[in-house]
Parts: structure tokens; C-alpha cells; sequence
């Protein structure tokens, strides 16, 4: 299947405007800085704004003929115009007998006030206690700050110290808190009851944080802390908000002249790249490889494109809506921008009419005239910026190379990648890979292969003859690396020694790795010296695959034993190309046919006991970056007939035998050393890496263990409670869990498995039905039992641990050792309690699979079926989720009452 990255329309969009402008285009210097900063824009209301507020709630009262509730007004306002109703205008409506007819109405304990049109005589005396219920379906409200003001629940009341306290718990949240579950955070710290009305009137709080409504119908809200800065203006001015005279806040209102402006705070969330899944980007431009500017979200930002529609909708069909008044830099706006689209920007600079914008949602900047500059409405703060700085990881020391940046650039720059995020902060530090072609390109190693010394590259040529050649590695599919003698390879030999020298009277422990990446360069101690390797697989915490950039040997190592580069050394070791060449022999497969474990052993044998050889080019293959050669012994150049090409040709090395495969044995039992790559290939060395893994894995293998069966998994008593995992959910009739106590062990296991399959040597042995062995799958080593034995090579396992069944290659699978026998089993079959078994819908299935699968749950066991081998054994238990703060769900209820919708849908 292609996994080429389509661009969506918008995308395309996007990538025209901003290719367009690419040469007259500048970026802002500091955009994640304003991203984080609050935008403060001081601004009296004017006349002109004050008409078209007392024009609106008009327009809103003549719709609603038997009255609105004042507490409700907002919200109507909102939904109608797109536009908080500041508070200080319910505080004047009284004062606005040309606009409305407030009357003040108690409601239960409260009092709220209905407003009708300035004609529209109430239908009600203001003494009844019985009132008419308003239009638009209003519900009550518990509480209204505009008549009660010295209530507890008003905004300006609430004490500075409470929304401090409110504040301190959300800032440990800054991913956001549900509402409803502040009364209880707030109980639980200060041993103090939450107001329970604030809740029914969340704006109380919008000085000290942000209040992001999900739905009304129930209603919810997500909190979000506001920056320090703005939560000490707003809670130092608490106190003179509250002697605010009513009749002031009336003129100021009305009045441009007045001496006290409000201000408002205009502060946008950040933006949280997802912690899970696969994250794609597209790379905008970038001043060095610190400051590299992207846009992300999801699905390249649905929400924008949503926001910015939902921007052309407001602005193009609401005449009321006003130019932004007293330009400053940094203030947040809205751009009627080419194409009649309409963006978020941030002032840059002011130069009389004509404003430079930095475009915060897509990263690019421009000049345009104020006559296009209009005020950015509340509702259009909610979405993060969605361009974002980024820096590249392994590029950071470099970063200014003027080589490195133009590199950079044209690899990336208006380019679609899947990142990999290694530390979130302000500026993320991430790797690029290309995944449209068959192989996905990690664009950050490709980038620094820039920074190679041209005059130190191999340049090896056809038909010219190469003597005094090693040979280093060879794989399974009979390709090999050779090193010839050349300026970079006395090049990379002073520099190691260097480093050598460094390392004897420098603690080699104060550079270890602290985090590995795919891509990075680091250095190995090999054979008494130090080797520089490239990280290519993370298998787990402690273990990982790299490959000797000056040997091709590919090998299974601990993060612990890496070290690296001291920075006075970086760049000149990185300025040696790698110094061994990829070769296959002339005439032989992979042209000819799948080379045997035979010949791959007789390769071996010939060129490892050879200390050199002489080399003839016959054809160079760019696109694979591999050459054609024969290689010759000492005494037969340039002898064809005698190379080692036609030695391995003639000899009976090619008849493919059935279910015979290299096997492991440890490294320490064979003076010579075969290394299983981690690319599915075989790997054969020149020497032994001076490497020691754990002591319990050193014990000999054989092809009949002396531990036949690890002891059996203890289980609960019937009845009790157990912690599980749940690896793999089938239907209620199946299903796989793990005890949750022992994964820490499983983890463990796996790691040291890893650790010594990928290290050990091979030989042959057979395989059998219904025996334990080790498998390697997708890079993992898992203990598995053979299930059947297919014709083309294939097998069919069960992995004993996880629960899962696969299909493996023959060549994948290596005898288990008794170290890793000693572990009990941790699959165990199970099947749901409380439920009938049944042939399951694929309804029913799915929603099992979607309430369990990958989760921690509690099993209650009702019944054990024991068997004699211990992954046959079954047990029958209840599932209860205990995740949610207040309530455990039963999953056979959930099942249960599933069932009986679907019944109904039949």
C-alpha cells in the first residue's frame, strides 16, 4: 500500500499563497514568544460601539416579546452576534430606559430582572411574586451579579484569595480541568466547601481563567489557568471593582472622553502537539535549524480551516462589525486577507496605513493597509496558534552552518513529514521523516551528511583494481562491506586516536547518552578503541540497534555503553563520510537466487580467516549505492577463475533445505562470530565486539533445554480481586489478560532477550510442533509455541506472553533458552462473567474491544479451567474499570445492556 501524504485542499491552499510570497516574506523574529505572551490592548469604548451594543439588544428584545431574563442576555448575545456581552452593559441597562424596561423579579432565593422592549408595558406588576415565564426557553438562574452585587457569588466579591486557590490548582493542570471536577480538587486541598453556584455562572472566574464551553446541552466547560501576569492585574484591582459606582461605569460606557479605559485581555491558549499517535507537519521556513516554523494540528488543523470559515461567515455577512481602533505592535487581529480569506495576525509594526502582520496561524509575514485591519472577537481566541517554532534534533550544534541551513531548507521547506517528538517545550525538539516513498527518511541524518568533507568521500570507481582490502561485515543475503585504503580513513584514524588520548584522563561517564534517537551519531568502545556508530533502532529503555558507520556492522547495544561526541570534537568527526563501502560479489544472488545459510557460512569462513584482499569494480549501482565486485586472495589476483566470486559459484552451496535455519548460541562458545542485523538480515563480523551482556545469559544453549516448562502463573482465589491488563479482546467469549504486577518482569524479560538474540551466533537446528522457542517479530524477540509448520517456509506461532498468533518466517525463530524459561507465562485466556456465551455480533465486539482492549482493569476470577499445558488454561472472570473518580463500570453490564439496544436496532 502507498504511504504517500495527500494534501488537503486548504493545504494546497496554504502551500500556493505561501510559495507565492516566498521571496518577499519575512517571519517573526519572535512568534512562539508572543504565542506565549498575553496580548493586552487598552481601548475606551466609543459612541459608535455603544449604539451598536444598544441596537442589538433591541433587536433581541423585539424578538422576544414576553420578555428576557437578564441573567440569560449574554448567552442570547453570544449566540446571535457572535460576541461576549460584557458585564458592565448589565450593569447599565437600568440607566438605558430609551433601549429596555428592566424589572427586578425574585426567583426562589435570588433576584434576577426581566427586560422588555422601551414601549412594551411588562405584563406583570413588579410586587408579584408570580412571574410569566420569558421566551426563547429560557431556564432559571441560581444567581444574578447585576442585582445582587454584595453576594458571594458576584465576580467582583469573590475574594482574591479563593480565585488564588482556584488558580493554584489549575495551574497543575495545564492541559485543562473539567469544571465539575473543581468542587471536589478544591474540597480535597483546602478542606474548604466549593461555592456550588459558581459553577452555574463560570464567568465569575473569567479574570483569573479561561473558560472553554464544550457543549450546552449538558453544560460543560474546560478550565484553563490564565498567565500569572494577567491573574495579578485582575486580582490587585478586585478590591476598587468592587466600590465601582454603577453611575461612572455608566458614563464611561457612553461617553469616548472618559478618563478610565477598560482593558482587555486577550489571551489564546497554547499549543499542545498530541502525546500519541502519529503527528504530521508541514515545514513553513526557517532562519537556522533552532528556529524551524511548522504547522501542525490535527489533521493539518481541521479546526483551523473550521475557524477561519466560521471568521469569513462572521465578517463578511455582520455589517456591524468595526476596523480596530489604536494599532499597536504585538496587538492580536483579524485580516481581511487575498483571496477573501480571513486570518489571524499579529502587528509587527505600524507605519502610518500601512500595518506589517505576522499571520500567527500559518507562520508567514506581510504589509497591509489598516482599512483591512478589524477587531479579532472573543470567539476566535479559543484555537492555539497553529505555527510553531521547532528545533531538529542532532542539527543543534550546527545550526547556523549556512551549508547545513540551505540543506535543510531544500529538503524540507514546503514538505509534509511525520515528526517524532523527543522534549516538548516552548520549542520542541523534534526528528522529520519523509514517509512517502517505500522507506520512510529520517530527514534530520540525511541533512548532516552536509556537513561531510568532500575530499575525504569514497569515490570508488569501475573497473579499477583496489588492493589491501578488509573486509568487515557480511549479511544473509550474501552483501558485504569492505574498507579500502584511503586520505578519509587516515583521516578518521588520527581523530579517534585523539579522542582516545581525551578519554584517559577524562571520565568517559560524563558523556553518557541521555537521549538516544534514530538518526543520532555517537561513539562505541569496540575492541579496545572507540568507533563511531549511528543509532538505528530503539527496541526499549536500555537497548537499542546501532551500526558501525566505518564497518557496516549492525549491532544490538545498551544505551549505557554509548557515549558522546565531546563538543570540541563534533564537528570533525561528523566531517568524516563513512568509510566502508557496500559491495555484493559479481554473478552471484541476489541476481542469481536466495543465498543458503550454506554459502552464507563458506562467505564467512573465506573472507573472515583472509586478513586482506585485493578488489575489482566490474559495475556501480547509485540508486542502491551498492558496487559489483570480485574479490580475490593474495595470491590469485587477478586470477578470475580463482576469485572468491567463483569459489562460492561452484561449490554445492544452493540446494535450500527444509526447515533447517541458523539457530543462536552465545558469542563467548565460537572463535568466530556470526551477528544476526537488525534489518532482517544476517551479519557476519570480522571480530567480536568487546561486549558483555547479563552474566544469566551467558549459560550455553542446546537444543533440548534442561527447564521444559516455566512454573505455572499464580492466579487470584476465586472471588478475589486481581490487577490486570487486557492485551488483546476478541469478543466476551475471548480475551487475553496479564497480572498488571508482573509486566514490570515481562519488560525486563524482553529487554534481555533482545539484548542476546541480536548478539548471539547461529547454527542449525529443527524446529517441532508444539515446542518453546524465541521468535522475532516486528523487531522483538517473544517467547512463542509453534503451532504449525506451513510448506512455503512460514510458521504458524502463538506468542505465550501476549496472547496474540502470528505467521513467521522460519529463519525468525531461535531456541529458548532456560534463562528465559524461568518466567511463568503471561497470557491467560479468559472469558466474561455474568454474561451468556454466545456466537458474538460483530457489534457486540467491537464495543467489548473499544471498553477493554489496551487497558488496566480489575478481574473478580469466578472459575479456573485448568490444563495441562499452561497456555491452554481458561478462567472466567468479571472486569470492572475503576478509572473514573466516582463510579466502577462492570463490563458484562455495559455488555448487557449493549445487547439489548442492539436487539432493539434488529
Amino acid at each position: 500500500s502507498e504511504k504517500r501524504l495527500t494534501v488537503p485542499p486548504r493545504f494546497q491552499k496554504e502551500l500556493q499563497v505561501h510559495l507565492s510570497r516566498s521571496s518577499s516574506v519575512d517571519s517573526n523574529d519572535n512568534l512562539n514568544a508572543s504565542i506565549a505572551e498575553t496580548d493586552t490592548v487598552a481601548s475606551g469604548p466609543s459612541p459608535s460601539h455603544v449604539n451598536e451594543v444598544q441596537s442589538r439588544i433591541k433587536e433581541i428584545l423585539n424578538k422576544c416579546s414576553s420578555g428576557v431574563w437578564v441573567s440569560k442576555m449574554p448567552q442570547i448575545y453570544q449566540e446571535m452576534y457572535w460576541e461576549e456581552l460584557s458585564t458592565a452593559v448589565l450593569h447599565q441597562l437600568e440607566n438605558w430606559p430609551h433601549v429596555c424596561t428592566v424589572e427586578k423579579v425574585h426567583r426562589g432565593e435570588h433576584m434576577d430582572g426581566l427586560l422588555y422592549p422601551a414601549e412594551k408595558i411588562p405584563p406583570i406588576a413588579k410586587n408579584d411574586t408570580e412571574q410569566e415565564k420569558p421566551s426563547q426557553n429560557v431556564t432559571s438562574s441560581k444567581a444574578d451579579p447585576l442585582l445582587k452585587p454584595n453576594m458571594e457569588t458576584t465576580s467582583t466579591s469573590l475574594s482574591s484569595d479563593f480565585k488564588q486557590k482556584v488558580v493554584n490548582i489549575l495551574l497543575k493542570y495545564s492541559s485543562g480541568l473539567w469544571a465539575n471536577a473543581l468542587p471536589k480538587l478544591y474540597q480535597d486541598t483546602y478542606q474548604v466547601k466549593f461555592p456550588e453556584d459558581i459553577l452555574n455562572n463560570l464567568e465569575l472566574l473569567s479574570d483569573v481563567c479561561i473558560v472553554d464551553y464544550v457543549s450546552e446541552v449538558p453544560r460543560k466547560a474546560i478550565l484553563y489557568a490564565k498567565p500569572q501576569r494577567c491573574i495579578d492585574e485582575n486580582l490587585n484591582v478586585t478590591e476598587k471593582v468592587q466600590k465601582h459606582d454603577r453611575v461612572k461605569a455608566a458614563a464611561e460606557l457612553q461617553h469616548e472622553e472618559s478618563k478610565d479605559q477598560y482593558t482587555e485581555n486577550i489571551t489564546v491558549p497554547p499549543l499542545i502537539i498530541p502525546s500519541e499517535g502519529s503527528v504530521s507537519v508541514m515545514v513553513l521556513e526557517l532562519k537556522n535549524t533552532n528556529e524551524v516554523l511548522i504547522y501542525v494540528g490535527k489533521d493539518y488543523s481541521s479546526a483551523e480551516e473550521q475557524m477561519e470559515d466560521d471568521m469569513k461567515a462572521y465578517y463578511s455577512q455582520n455589517s456591524t462589525v468595526s476596523l480596530a481602533q489604536s494599532l499597536s505592535v504585538g496587538q492580536l487581529v483579524a485580516v481581511h486577507a487575498e483571496e477573501d480569506a480571513w486570518l489571524r495576525a499579529r502587528i509587527i509594526s505600524v507605519d502610518d496605513s500601512r500595518i506589517k502582520v505576522c499571520y500567527v496561524d500559518h507562520g508567514f509575514s506581510e504589509f497591509v493597509e489598516s482599512n483591512s485591519v478589524y477587531k479579532l472577537q472573543k470567539q476566535f481566541h479559543l484555537l492555539p496558534f497553529q505555527a510553531a517554532k521547532c528545533k531538529l534534533a542532532g542539527l543543534e550544534a550546527f545550526c547556523d552552518d549556512p551549508v547545513l541551513v540551505k540543506t535543510v531548507e531544500s529538503q524540507t521547506c514546503s514538505k509534509i513529514f511525520a515528526v517524532e517528538i523527543l522534549e516538548k517545550s516552548d520549542i520542541p525538539l523534534l526528528v522529520l521523516y519523509d514517509t512517502s516513498g517505500e522507506d520512510d527518511i529520517n530527514i534530520n541524518a540525511t541533512c548532516l551528511k552536509a556537513l561531510y568533507d568532500k575530499s575525504l568521500e569514497l569515490h570508488i570507481q569501475v573497473d579499477a583494481l583496489y588492493k589491501h582490502v578488509r573486509v568487515t561485515s557480511v549479511f544473509s543475503d550474501g552483501s558485504l562491506y569492505c574498507q579500502v585504503p584511503s586520505k578519509g580513513l587516515s583521516r578518521l584514524s588520527e581523530i579517534l586516536q585523539k579522542l582516545e588520548d581525551y578519554f584517559h584522563y577524562k571520565q568517559a561517564s560524563e558523556f553518557n547518552v541521555s537521549l538516544p534517537f534514530c538518526g543520532k551519531i555517537c561513539l562505541f568502545p569496540s575492541k579496545g578503541k572507540w568507533a563511531r556508530v549511528e543509532i538505528r533502532i530503539i527496541h526499549t529503555r536500555r537497548a537499542l540497534d546501532v551500526q558501525f558507520m566505518d564497518t557496516g556492522t549492525v549491532a544490538t547495544v545498551k544505551v549505557s555503553e554509548l557515549r558522546e561526541i565531546p563538543p570540541q570534537f563534533l564537528r570533525e568527526v561528523i566531517a568524516v563520510p563513512p568509510q566502508a563501502v557496500k559491495c555484493c560479489l559479481a554473478d552471484l544472488p541476489p541476481n542469481t537466487g536466495m543465498w543458503t545459510p550454506d554459502a552464507v557460512l563458506r562467505l564467512r569462513d573465506t573472507v573472515m580467516n583472509c586478513p586482506e584482499f585485493s578488489m575489482k569494480v566490474v559495475k556501480q549501482d547509485g540508486s542502491k549505492g551498492i558496487a559489483h565486485i570480485y574479490l580475490f586472495g593474495p595470491e590469485n589476483f587477478p586470477d578470475l577463475d580463482h576469485s572468491v566470486n567463483r569459489q562460492i559459484k561452484n561449490a554445492d552451496l544452493w540446494k535450500h533445505q527444509k526447515d533447517v535455519f541458523l539457530s543462536v548460541t552465545p558469542s563467548g562458545t565460537s572463535s568466530t562470530k556470526l551477528t544476526s542485523g537488525a534489518a532482517s538480515a544476517l551479519q557476519l563480523t570480522s571480530g567480536k565486539l568487546e561486549k558483555s551482556f547479563s552474566d544469566s545469559a551467558r549459560e550455553p544453549s542446546s537444543a533440548v533445554s534442561t527447564i521444559d516448562m516455566p512454573p505455572p502463573l499464580p492466579l487470584s482465589k476465586t472471588g478475589e480481586l486481581m490487577d490486570v491488563y487486557v492485551s488483546v479482546a476478541c469478543h466476551p467469549g475471548h480475551f487475553i489478560v496479564q497480572p498488571w504486577k508482573e509486566l514490570h518482569n515481562l519488560e525486563a524479560l524482553m529487554e534481555e532477550m533482545i539484548l542476546y538474540y541480536n548478539k548471539a551466533e547461529e547454527k542449525p537446528v529443527n524446529v517441532e510442533k508444539n515446542k518453546l522457542y524465541a521468535a522475532k517479530i516486528e523487531n522483538q524477540w517473544y517467547r512463542i509455541v509453534i503451532k504449525g509448520i506451513l510448506s512455503n517456509g512460514f510458521l504458524s506461532v502463538y506468542e505465550l506472553d501476549y496472547g496474540k498468533y502470528e505467521f513467521v518466517n522460519i529463519d525468525k525463530v531461535q531456541p529458548l533458552i532456560d534463562t528465559f524459561r524461568k518466567l511463568p507465562f503471561q497470557a491467560i485466556t479468559a472469558q466474561l462473567a455474568g454474561v451468556k456465551n454466545q456466537q458474538w455480533s460483530e457489534e457486540a465486539s467491537i464495543v467489548f474491544r473499544n471498553l477493554v482492549e489496551k487497558k488496566p482493569l480489575v478481574a473478580q476470577i469466578q472459575a479456573v479451567n485448568e490444563s495441562t499445558n499452561s497456555w491452554d488454561r481458561k478462567i472466567v472472570t468479571f472486569l470492572v474499570d475503576t478509572s473514573l473518580p466516582d463510579t466502577d463500570i462492570w463490563i458484562h453490564d455495559f455488555v448487557s445492556q449493549s445487547l439489548v439496544e442492539f436487539s432493539k436496532d434488529d
